[in-house]
């Protein structure tokens, strides 16, 4: 149900493996796809290492900022593995093995034969007052305290949460959006496009330059929340341009 017109979100990625590149991130475009997707506005993105310090600065100036905060990685089973720890600090809330979360463990590892490790123990640690986020996939829960939701840094894991907590969330209205292509170089369309965004401040209008069949072309990008407005603004640039 929308509850407010606009609701925004930020992403916070979270590991040392993200900044020296020996992981590459899949999970930034497609939490954006699905936020706009249901009426969330993404609007910012910060990477950050596996530092203390660094997650508590970043999750206090984005949770004070944002609708939502939405975390990746740093919640598996080694020494590494210290959002839950710093996620509590900057809530001050104290952390430990949360009995929901060890009881969800040991039933996965029970039925598949598998001992509870110490370290697969690690990854029922919660930050007091925190409430599950449920993990489908491998089991080990991520979680959600205040406006922030934490979920894992594996892909697959990481969707699965993000869609399963999405009937919790409040959305405001949808972002709508049209894509005109213009085979012309960006130059060409510039004083136009200008022109035409002062015409309609209320639609944000974006070009993103290409190459398409070997030559210089752009995309015009336009979006707004009203349909009707985004309508005419697309129809009346294109007569603009002459398409």
């Amino acid at each position: 149900m929308t509850e407010e017109r606009i609701v925004t979100a930020a992403v916070l990625v979270i590991g040392d493996e993200i900044l020296s590149g020996r992981t590459k991130d899949q999970n930034i475009g497609f939490i954006a796809e699905h936020l706009t997707s249901i009426g969330i506005r993404l609007k910012e993105v910060r990477v950050v290492a596996d530092d203390e310090g660094e997650i508590v600065d970043a999750v206090n100036a984005l949770r004070a900022r944002y609708t939502y905060v939405f975390t990746t990685g740093g919640i598996g089973p080694t020494h590494d593995d210290i959002t839950a720890d710093s996620i509590g600090k900057a809530f001050g809330a104290s952390v430990g093995v949360d009995a929901r979360a060890e009881k969800v463990l040991r039933d996965h590892y029970a039925a598949r034969g598998v001992e509870m490790t110490l370290a697969r123990l690690r990854m029922a640690r919660l930050p007091t007052g925190a409430d599950l986020v449920d993990n489908p996939v491998s089991a080990a829960p991520g979680f959600r305290i205040g406006n922030v939701v934490v979920m894992a840094g594996i892909p697959s894991i990481m969707q699965a949460m993000l869609i399963g907590v999405t009937p919790s969330l409040k959305t405001g209205s949808r972002l709508l959006s049209i894509t005109i292509p213009v085979d012309r170089p960006e130059s060409e369309i510039a004083e136009v496009f200008s022109a035409h965004q002062r015409r309609y401040l209320d639609v944000a209008m974006g070009s993103y330059p290409l190459m398409r069949n070997g030559r210089y072309a752009v995309d015009l990008v336009l979006r707004s929340d009203d349909a009707s407005r985004l309508d005419e603004a697309a129809e009346t640039l294109k007569v603009a341009l002459n398409l």
